[in-house]
């Protein structure tokens, strides 16, 4: 039997599926919480042993080989970067985008010339890149080539990847190579006005996560076991949603989609597709959203960023969605003490329903955030409307994953959060969108499949995800 093995390194659970190839099936999955504190394999080897005993119950095999064991990781607080461009709205905001399609978790970003007060606070912030943008091909180089020199004389020690003006490149990295800083160059993330082109750099990105943040990041001691790590966690939910959208020569995908993936310390939304206006009248403005994008709400979270949650969304919000209202709900208590008991099961009724009610909330903000508004303007010719983002109106189908949709008895209700609401009419959030359910944790496992078979990733998620 040819068998893969996928791990996910997440930052509570490290996952496990077994994958049957021929039979293009899941054999089994497992989990167990990641040790990345003392060694990452203690975990992975209790999920591990989970695994095996599930296989045995599957197929009567004691002892089973895997052809490929591959993996991905968001362990140890992720990747986290900055984001340096030129205009905030523009070469600023591409870069944004650029390094959270590649996984990345983006601390802050910086736009215009950087002074000494901003280089110190970045080398300060503990991440593991700097992507450094600025400038259309052609256009403004002084500020990227003023940023460059400023990072060369803070001798900053993380890994640089330049993905700018392409005319002030070669001066750029004469600059970082003769202060010995380790550099990449990728191709610029915004060569014209509100045109992306951010695959390069997110290629580049993760080809530094694997041959540097893991080592950082104590993940060396799982690199006897496994093929390799590679690509960070979210980036494989990306890449899972982009091949079951568009689907591979010989297997058809689903079409545009929206994942909604609600975590312990963020929400990340994830979206397939054009996003042009659906209705008449409207125009697009500003800075294009990349076709597979990605967001992530930091301070929607669900044991680490409840207190942060509960300010963003405010006790009436959360209190809306919690059906018992006769009951008398402590509501910053009780995300006080998730927030204080990061790695809390819920047993009770009780405990179960004020967790929905805090994924509701959570869907609800970052489906606001993560889709397109509409700005009124009026004209001679009467009013029209500035798009500004992507338009989801029409968008098919939300897939819900993370702990919270997954085991709860109602996840229809959590991701109808996220719909349209009409009495907020310039977010442009999905109407009528159909409803499934990562109920096996397989979309990571799925986009890291999809480097390997495209193919059979495509067929297993049309399998193995549920639709409500």
């Amino acid at each position: 039997m040819k068998c893969y093995l996928t791990i996910d390194f997440g930052s509570t659970y490290t996952k496990l599926t077994a994958i049957d190839v021929e039979g293009e099936r899941i054999l089994a999955t497992a989990k167990d919480i990641t040790t990345v504190e003392d060694d990452i394999m203690i975990g992975f080897n209790n999920a591990y042993e989970k695994l095996v005993q599930e296989i045995e119950k599957e197929i009567s095999i004691s002892c089973i080989e895997f052809e490929n064991k591959i993996a991905c990781s968001s362990a140890a607080g992720g990747l986290k970067m900055v984001a340096i461009g030129l205009v905030p709205e523009l070469t600023a905001e591409a870069a944004k985008k650029a390094a959270l399609g590649a996984g990345a978790r983006v601390m802050k970003t910086y736009s215009y010339e950087l002074n000494s007060k901003e280089m110190e606070e970045i080398k300060n912030a503990q991440v593991d890149i700097i992507l450094l943008a600025g400038g259309t091909d052609g256009g403004n180089k002084d500020c990227i080539i003023h940023n460059a020199k400023l990072i060369a004389k803070h001798k900053i020690s993380v890994p640089v990847i330049v993905a700018g003006n392409k005319a002030a490149s070669d001066e750029v990295e004469d600059i970082l190579k003769e202060a010995g800083i380790d550099y990449y160059m990728a191709e610029n993330v915004m060569p014209k006005i509100n045109k992306l082109d951010v695959e390069p750099a997110r290629e580049e990105i993760r080809k530094v996560f694997m041959n540097k943040i893991i080592e950082a990041k104590g993940m060396k001691k799982a690199e006897n076991f496994i093929s390799g790590i590679l690509m960070p966690t979210p980036a494989a939910v990306l890449k899972a949603a982009e091949v079951l959208s568009a689907g591979t020569d010989d297997e058809d995908g689903i079409g545009d989609l929206i994942i909604v993936d609600i975590g312990g310390a963020t929400t990340d939304i994830h979206s397939i597709g054009k996003g042009d206006p659906t209705q008449a009248g409207v125009m697009i403005k500003g800075l294009e959203d990349p076709f597979a994008k990605r967001t992530v709400e930091g301070d929607l979270g669900m044991r680490y960023s409840s207190l942060s949650l509960l300010e963003a969304a405010g006790t009436r919000k959360i209190r809306n969605y919690l059906k018992d209202t006769e009951r008398k709900w402590d509501v910053k208590g009780l995300c006080k003490y998730r927030h204080d008991n990061i790695r809390m099961v819920p047993k009770s009724e009780e405990e179960l329903l004020f967790d929905e009610a805090m994924a509701k909330a959570a869907t609800e903000l970052s489906m606001t955030r993560h889709c397109g508004i509409l700005e009124c303007i009026y004209t001679p010719m009467g009013t029209m409307y500035n798009q500004i983002g992507k338009d989801l109106l029409k968008a098919p189908y939300i897939i819900g994953t993370g702990g919270v949709i997954v085991h709860s008895m109602n996840p229809k209700e959590i991701l109808e959060a996220g719909r349209f609401n009409p009495e907020e009419p310039i977010y442009l959030k999905p109407k009528n969108p159909k409803f499934m359910v990562d109920k096996t944790y397989i979309l990571s496992s799925m986009g890291l499949l999809a480097q390997e078979n495209p193919d059979l990733a495509v067929k297993i998620m049309k399998k193995y995800l549920i639709q409500l």
